[in-house]
């Protein structure tokens, strides 16, 4: 400031002698100006933008419960509009919110507190979250309202369940399912790139996610977070080497619904898909290792169905109707092709499983098969990866660690190199089973 008003003086004093000197002394004045309120402006923009993309914080839930109702209270950190919704099979009620950060514990979620059997809370795309309440008899959010919190932006979100009758519980349900059958369920649009980038597209699905835990291990860890981020650190290696083009079905923690992992693949035009999991056996923390699935109408065996059955219903999980929308190949032509598709599927699995027989704990029967939903592709080789299972403490110190995690992916990057290798070397042919 010392040496402005010094500047600012010696152009006064010289403006007396000369005229010149005055016109530069008022265009100073009107360039310091503009600069001045321009610095202003993106000041006050750039706190704008970073305001914008703060996310209200839910950081508390109380359910309370007497004879007439059950009652949810939500502190979150602004006002924000929640709608419900009420599920069937099982009997579910779901709250449907904007992008929010739900910093709840697990601990404090409610379970068997009046009519709210559990809650799940979580992310379900890039601008909705949701709440997942599953209820121990048929109930129906009759009241929603937001109040006031302390003297700042606050609000509790109150939410009232009254107890109803089974046949008005499935009215609220059917209208629900007939208004979900009329929104537009298109598939995504291809990414810009992939009609002229000829390399083959590798989709990684981390399975789970948002309100879909996935298996909880022994530890307290989720099977969502260890599979995102396994799927995350192999993706960086396959597009390090430069030779694939890579997607994964959600890159955070999000729920995507099964058969849109499918669309999501077929609408790419993908030449791999690879489904990342870990499994977990209650009461059976000896059970571990790696497994690779493929899909079929039959399962290889009882353990493989039970999976399946766990996996398909993940839908469920997140507060969605269970519908499969993948369709059935009915045709002769559509039945060779997915005799075609699963005998290349069956040949990723054979070369997955012996790159990673000297990296990892392999289950004593590690390749196996059944009926999962996100394996249904007609026209693209899939696999689902069961990394371990995290009901065994000896997996989970594996799973959990960098450099199992660094030398597992090394040997995926080389089953997925190997396994197109073949594919090139077969013309695209493989033995297909009658």
């Amino acid at each position: 400031m010392e040496i402005m008003s010094f500047d600012i003086r010696h152009l006064m004093y010289n403006s007396r002698n000369d005229g010149s000197n005055n016109r530069r002394f008022f265009n100073f004045l009107i360039y310091f100006s503009v600069i001045f309120l321009f610095s202003c402006f993106l000041s006050s923009f750039s706190w704008a933008k970073a305001t914008e993309k703060q996310l209200a914080i839910v950081d508390s839930l109380q359910v309370q419960s007497d004879a007439q109702s059950t009652t949810l209270r939500f502190i979150v950190s602004a006002d924000v509009a929640v709608e419900a919704a009420v599920l069937d099979q099982p009997l579910r009620i779901i709250l449907e919110w904007p992008d929010v950060s739900f910093q709840l514990s697990p601990d404090s979620l409610p379970k068997g507190v009046g009519v709210v059997k559990s809650l799940r809370a979580g992310m379900v795309s890039h601008e909705r979250s949701r709440v997942v309440i599953e209820l121990s008899e048929p109930a129906l959010p009759l009241k929603i309202r937001s109040e006031p919190v302390y003297s700042g932006a606050a609000r509790e979100i109150i939410v009232e369940l009254f107890p109803t009758g089974r046949a008005q519980f499935e009215e609220a349900a059917s209208k629900r399912r007939e208004q979900a059958a009329r929104r537009d369920q298109g598939a995504p649009e291809s990414a810009a790139g992939d009609l002229v980038d000829q390399r083959p597209l590798i989709v990684i699905d981390p399975g789970h996610g948002g309100p879909d835990l996935g298996a909880t291990g022994v530890t307290g860890i989720f099977e969502k977070d260890i599979v995102l981020s396994f799927a995350k650190e192999l993706t960086r290696k396959l597009k390090n080497i430069g030779e694939f083009r890579v997607a994964m079905t959600r890159e955070r923690d999000v729920f995507v619904p099964l058969d849109d992992r499918v669309k999501f693949a077929r609408a790419r035009g993908a030449s791999l898909f690879l489904s990342i999991h870990a499994d977990t056996l209650s009461g059976n923390s000896e059970v571990r290792g790696l497994t690779v699935y493929t899909g079929s109408d039959r399962a290889s065996d009882p353990e493989s169905a039970r999976l399946a059955e766990s996996e398909n219903r993940s839908d469920i999980a997140a507060g969605l109707d269970e519908a499969q929308s993948v369709e059935a190949v009915t045709d002769i032509l559509g039945d060779l092709m997915m005799r075609e598709t699963r005998a290349h599927s069956n040949l990723f699995a054979r070369t997955l499983v012996g790159q990673m027989t000297n990296a990892a704990k392999l289950n004593k029967n590690p390749i196996r098969s059944a009926g999962f939903r996100v394996l249904r592709a007609p026209d693209i080789p899939s696999a689902l990866l069961e990394l371990g299972y995290i009901s065994s403490p000896s997996d989970i110190e594996l799973l959990t660690s960098v450099g199992w995690t660094d030398r597992a992916t090394d040997r995926l990057v080389g089953a997925i190199m190997d396994f197109f290798e073949a594919r090139r070397n077969l013309g695209g042919a493989v033995s297909i089973e009658p």
